[in-house]
């Protein structure tokens, strides 16, 4: 444990805790009744509110339209499966600011809707809860989805025979074996959607703020840092809480699954009913997913002479983009790849290490750090970000002119998939193979390479590839210490859109589906990799 507390504590305490720090001291006076002044104010009081309710109604639509996903994915054997699975996980990897932009296409002035129908949903709380779960879908089916498809169908079958229907036999047996995986999956979509910034920022307009985006308006545009860091205290504190009583309801409700092997539970649709379901999926898929990707992909060849690859060409100019970047923006990419595979390396090593202390020992204390493991999720990236620029400036951290500033604050978002896609994978490793292997003379480390490698072999991999996407997309954090001469794609995209012309509007759309490509890329070759369903996603 002592390598994954001593980079939380640098890395993510220790910045959060100086942007609260300067904000709540006054000539070295701590000033706690600035909280009570700051959570007062009508202002704030509503940015709470539609904060809370927006991310609940988030989780409930994403559940409730994802879950159906999650069945079909485990338990139907169809051509095109895995491309499929890539392709709805492919939204969740894209930067918030393309999500917000792709919908706005679609939803906006001048948008889909707007020239078939003459409607326009942007700047209506309807805009916002549609990209949340456009970008939600695929942690409900791969968390859910992944135990769903381990779990004996033999169990509710045998229920039925006893005279149980179809639903009653889901509710009874199913769901409860279920609750665990469910419970995961609705504290990520509600983490993701509670401090959701560049989706708000971009649908919402001025009417709708969270409080990720307040924190950003209070630390960027007002340089108000007593209110932002009232803000992140109080959204700190709430996904504590969240956290905290997410562990104990799972607690609760682990039993002891009988887990078979997903190939065999899989099969061909059978029935009306059954195909009725896979195309309302597919049907789902398509509009919800694809749809705003299709039309990302259409606006980047929409050119000022018709179709064509000029917004593509303009890349390869610094001059193009009317002085928006010291280089070209195609180099970009490049920035984008190396950080990423660093920050990967980052993540796996930490997140790696973690997971393996949480498997060998129990207790309260190792309970809370499975949980702080978890808090960069939902602690604002923006305090993050803005943290590494006061208190990594000077030795022995002197780290604001080092490029590896970025890949520290993308591991950062990549620690926790790996111990969540690691931890479960981990603890089925029979400790008795491990006890044998050391009864034989082996060292505990040659029992890791010989006993646990192999069998996670596999569950590192998944673990690579999503620590690796989620980095390539990171950019609450990445917008404050990106330097100008290497921006990351999720940076170029937008600056790129808050610059008026349609020569940076097309460019951002033609960088925003390099970077959606890559990302499609590295997931089809994932799921190449992946024969099991193994860990939460």
């Amino acid at each position: 444990m002592a390598v994954p507390a001593a980079f939380f504590a640098v890395f993510f305490a220790y910045p959060v805790a100086a942007i609260l720090g300067r904000g709540l001291r006054s000539d070295g006076v701590w000033q706690f009744d600035r909280i009570g002044e700051v959570l007062s104010r009508p202002d704030i009081l509503g940015v709470l509110w539609f904060t809370t309710w927006q991310a609940l109604v988030s989780t409930v639509l994403t559940l409730l339209i994802a879950l159906p996903g999650a069945y079909v994915f485990a338990r139907f054997d169809f051509p095109g499966k895995q491309l499929l699975r890539a392709v709805v996980t492919v939204p969740f990897v894209l930067p918030t600011v393309v999500v917000g932009t792709a919908f706005l296409a679609l939803l906006g002035r001048g948008g889909l809707l707007d020239e078939l129908w003459g409607v326009r949903l942007d700047t209506t709380v309807w805009a916002i809860l549609l990209a949340h779960v456009f970008f939600n879908y695929a942690v409900v089916v791969r968390t859910v989805g992944g135990l769903w498809s381990q779990l004996d169908p033999r169990q509710e079958e045998a229920a039925r025979v006893l005279g149980a229907g179809r639903l009653t036999a889901w509710w009874r047996v199913t769901l409860p074996a279920l609750a665990p995986a469910v419970a995961a999956a609705a504290l990520m979509v509600f983490l993701f959607t509670f401090t959701s910034f560049g989706v708000v920022q971009i649908l919402g307009g001025p009417a709708y703020s969270t409080l990720e985006v307040e924190i950003y308006r209070q630390t960027a545009q007002l340089l108000a840092l007593p209110t932002a860091a009232v803000l992140t205290l109080t959204q700190f504190a709430a996904v504590g809480a969240i956290l905290a009583v997410h562990a104990w309801t799972v607690r609760r409700r682990e039993t002891a699954l009988k887990l078979v092997d997903p190939a065999g539970t899989a099969s061909r649709p059978r029935g009306a009913g059954q195909w009725a379901l896979l195309g309302g999926v597919l049907a789902t898929v398509a509009v919800l997913i694809v749809l705003p990707l299709a039309v990302l992909i259409e606006r980047s060849f929409d050119g000022p002479g018709g179709y064509g690859f000029a917004f593509y060409r303009a890349l390869g100019s610094a001059g193009a983009s009317g002085g928006t970047f010291l280089v070209p923006p195609l180099a970009a990419v490049g920035n984008s790849l190396r950080y990423a595979l660093v920050a990967t390396a980052i993540a796996l090593v930490v997140g790696g290490l973690a997971a393996a202390a949480l498997t060998r020992r129990a207790g309260r204390l190792v309970r809370g750090f499975d949980a702080l493991l978890m808090l960069p999720l939902g602690v604002s990236a923006v305090t993050v970000g803005f943290g590494f620029l006061i208190t990594l400036d000077k030795p022995p951290l002197d780290l604001r002119a080092s490029w590896i500033l970025v890949p520290l604050a993308q591991a950062l978002v990549g620690v926790p998939f790996v111990v969540r896609t690691m931890l479960p994978v981990l603890r089925a490793v029979d400790g008795r193979l491990r006890e044998a292997a050391a009864v034989l003379g082996a060292s505990p480390l040659r029992a890791w390479r010989e006993v646990d490698l192999p069998l996670v072999r596999r569950a590192l991999l998944v673990a690579a590839g999503f620590a690796f996407a989620v980095s390539l997309g990171e950019f609450g954090a990445t917008v404050f210490i990106a330097r100008p001469d290497r921006p990351t794609l999720p940076v170029a995209v937008a600056r790129l859109l808050g610059r008026p012309g349609e020569l940076n509007y097309g460019q951002a759309m033609a960088l925003s589906t390099v970077l959606m490509v890559v990302c499609a890329v590295s997931l089809l070759a994932l799921e190449r990799i992946r024969t099991d369903r193994s860990g939460e996603f």
